[in-house]
């Protein structure tokens, strides 16, 4: 079924006669769609990059984007935000028990590795300055991790130290040297 357009088109019609050019049929389809993909299928190269975009872009976060993909909980952190994500190192995540991320990705495990990624995610921009000693501060998985800031200004998250600190367009990210792992 179609139907035609209302004023801006019949504007944009007249626009194209009177600069020589031919009239055609401006007509839209309204068939309905299968909603498409999500905001990762979204390409833009011109943009701050969101947390995801960034992990990816780091060698040093292969393992963790592919939990991500596994977890199907890339789209999630595409979105608006704004996010504080503690991003575990490869290294991190070699150092968990042998056996237990190949464990972990099987799609039947798929919901206990969302918790363990939520685990990592904070709502809100939380800065390497806003981080207060024993602090709990609630994670989106519904649970909290513990800050620790050392004299000498070291931030420990649950005892994984931030490593490193990256802004992106929808919040922070702090590579830390541990997975957390919820209690």
């Amino acid at each position: 079924m179609k139907k035609l357009l209302y004023l801006p088109s019949l504007f944009l019609a007249l626009a194209a006669w009177s600069c020589g050019g031919q009239a055609t049929d401006i007509t839209t389809s309204t068939a309905e769609s299968a909603p498409g993909p999500g905001q990762s299928a979204v390409v833009d190269d011109v943009s701050n990059p969101n947390v995801v975009q960034v992990a990816i872009s780091s060698a040093d976060h292969s393992t963790l984007v592919a939990a991500l993909k596994a977890a199907d909980y890339v789209d999630a952190l595409t979105n608006v935000g704004p996010f504080t994500v503690f991003a575990p190192t490869n290294t991190a995540f070699d150092e968990l028990p042998a056996g237990t991320l190949d464990d972990l990705v099987k799609p039947e495990n798929q919901r206990k590795l969302r918790d363990i990624l939520e685990y990592h995610v904070l709502l809100g921009v939380y800065k390497p300055g806003d981080f207060v000693n024993a602090r709990n501060l609630g994670t989106a998985d519904g649970r909290s991790v513990t800050v620790t800031v050392a004299e000498d200004g070291t931030v420990t998250i649950n005892g994984a130290k931030i490593i490193g600190t990256v802004t992106a367009s929808n919040g922070i990210i702090h590579v830390i040297d541990q997975v957390l792992l919820p209690k």
